[in-house]
């Protein structure tokens, strides 16, 4: 509550906000729904509404951030973390922001399971944009398995068959999004997809699968957030926790392990979000993209990826302007470009559809968005 007690003297600060909490994540969801668009909380319409709202509250923490303790490392979790990076890039580009995510992670750990060993026992190499991206290659202790993953994933999915406990994300929305990686995979053989990559390859489907009116947000309020505050509740009243309710998981490891290889130098490589700068030759090198770094006490340092394929390449692009686009709208109060990105994104169909969703959004989001016009 005290911005200068909360930021002095402090050497990490790990955020994770989220702007109109669940109540504007369900409206994020269920708009697009309404008009047979794909309706989720960082693709799509949904995802274009959400960092319409994080930009202003990220910046707000990162100001607070260099204020008080300019020689900080802010590692950022808030979704949606592309927009968040374009936004950090453009408006922020000195402060010392590493943008990361936990999913490509899970993802690894979930391979892990597939061929029956353990998370730190599988190296990757990834590239794309958040939540758009492709694994190209996955050695177990130095072997090379990614022919065995595709071949497992393009029947299974990401779904081991001795499934094991993730309880971040073990709700069914998870399940089915984990299994809908096989259509991806056994279409396209040269890697291995980000789960996310269905909200943009199987729209049609992932629209028939969802329900407007218990989204993903009902889930997570249902779920997760009910039994963390629940226990937050009995805390509070001073009766017996249940600590279990309390859980980090591959969210919470990923996080401090960032932080320890930047405080120890110790070089350790994680996937993160950068600016390209010739990291993937053929994408520009002002695109915000996700691949492998060195993270030392210096920040990021990124792998070369060289280049990519035509096809992956085209998706990228496409996505990086709709994210370019939602900042330069929320900048400029643009309701063009603001459109512009709604049209743009591969989740929507039509102009006329987009502008739909957009009014819908911009009414809903009176006390959060910039005013457009």
């Amino acid at each position: 509550t005290d911005p200068a007690e909360a930021f002095t003297g402090k050497d990490f600060c790990m955020a994770h906000i989220r702007v109109g909490k669940y109540a504007m994540r369900q409206l994020d969801e269920r708009i697009p729904l309404k008009y047979g668009v794909v309706g989720q909380e960082t693709c799509g319409p949904g995802g274009i509404a959400y960092g319409m709202r994080s930009i202003t509250g990220m910046l707000e923490i990162i100001d607070y951030m260099v204020k008080y303790s300019p020689e900080c490392w802010m590692l950022n979790y808030s979704n949606p973390a592309a927009i968040v990076a374009e936004a950090c890039r453009v408006l922020r580009p000195d402060a010392r922001v590493i943008n990361i995510c936990d999913m490509p992670v899970g993802t690894r750990r979930r391979m892990a399971y597939i061929v029956g060993k353990e998370y730190d026992d599988l190296d990757v190499r990834y590239f794309g944009l958040n939540h758009f991206g492709w694994f190209t290659k996955v050695r177990l202790n130095g072997t090379d398995v990614t022919e065995e993953l595709k071949s497992y994933v393009a029947e299974n999915g990401y779904m081991p068959k001795n499934e094991k406990s993730d309880v971040m994300h073990s709700d069914p929305s998870w399940l089915h999004t984990y299994a809908n990686s096989r259509h991806i995979c056994s279409a396209f053989h040269d890697y291995l997809p980000n789960t996310y990559m269905q909200y943009y390859l199987l729209g049609d489907e992932v629209v028939e699968s969802s329900n407007p009116n218990h989204t993903r947000a009902n889930e997570v309020m249902e779920g997760r957030e009910k039994r963390i505050f629940d226990a937050v509740a009995d805390y509070r009243a001073g009766k017996e926790v249940d600590l279990t309710k309390f859980f980090g998981g591959v969210h919470g490891e990923f996080i401090v392990d960032v932080a320890m290889s930047l405080a120890f130098d110790l070089r350790k490589r994680y996937l993160v979000m950068v600016e390209n700068r010739g990291a993937i030759e053929n994408l520009p090198d002002d695109a915000m993209v996700e691949i492998p770094a060195y993270i030392t006490d210096r920040g990021a340092e990124p792998v070369r990826v060289g280049e990519i394929p035509t096809f992956y390449k085209g998706l990228i692009e496409q996505q990086e302007a709709v994210e370019k686009l939602v900042v330069e709208a929320a900048i400029e109060h643009s309701y063009e470009k603001a459109l512009m990105a709604f049209t743009l994104s591969k989740t929507v169909p039509s102009l006329l559809v987009a502008k739909k969703i957009l009014d819908d959004m911009i009414e809903a989001n009176k006390e959060f968005w910039p005013e457009l016009h």
